[in-house]
């Protein structure tokens, strides 16, 4: 579920990243060279941390699963920048625009709060850590937005580049690190199931919410 939640939320930011205003290069462009930067980042990462322990202090124990949970954690915070830089930018065309993002976001991360406990529940995390991890990972959004609506002409070339770079690092979590696992534990045609499952309820969400806007 969780893995199916991330494709369709990469896919919703790969959309709206072509679909984004910028001068020069074409958005649809640079959110794929984005997107291309992230996938490849988020291998550069894993290899620079084989090897590398990681503190128990964080609550989640010295293993490989709690570097999946790190490697998660990191890619749903990363891409709540983009989205914060995508909220302070709308409000800057017009109010009711960017009331409407905020209001599309604010109901995203609910599914990708779950997404978040469901990967970090079954490896041991209490309910309440996990709540507070997937708290921390939408706060970047209104962090980056006030600066990005003070400075909307500095961060609007930005903004099909950064949500390309959010997609492509959790579409690579997605395929090669959560599916796995699934398939893994379930048989395939059920992992398969649940994955289509979530990403067609998280897509129903995005397609609702796009409708408004």
């Amino acid at each position: 579920m969780a893995s199916g939640m991330m494709m369709s939320a990469s896919v919703g930011l790969l959309v709206h990243g072509a679909q984004s205003v910028a001068d020069g290069p074409s958005p649809a462009l640079l959110t794929l060279i984005g997107a291309s930067v992230g996938w490849a980042c988020i291998i550069l990462a894993k290899r620079a941390t084989e090897g590398v322990s990681v503190e128990s202090s964080l609550g989640f124990g010295a293993s490989v699963d709690a570097k999946k949970m790190l490697l998660v954690i990191f890619v749903m915070t990363l891409h709540s920048f983009a989205e914060g830089v995508a909220i302070g930018v709308s409000f800057s065309a017009t109010k009711s625009l960017g009331e409407l993002i905020s209001l599309s976001l604010a109901i995203h991360n609910a599914p990708e709060g779950l997404a978040i406990a469901l990967v970090m529940v079954p490896r041991g995390v209490s309910v309440l850590d996990a709540c507070l991890w997937a708290v921390f990972s939408s706060l970047p959004q209104p962090l980056m937005a006030v600066p990005a609506f003070d400075f909307v002409e500095s961060f609007a070339p930005f903004l099909p580049v950064g949500l390309g770079f959010a997609a492509g690092a959790m579409l690579y979590v997605a395929f090669f690190e959560l599916f796995p696992d699934a398939a893994k534990d379930l048989d395939l045609p059920v992992a398969c199931a649940a994955v289509a499952g979530a990403f067609g309820g998280m897509s129903l969400i995005q397609w609702e919410l796009n409708g408004v806007i």
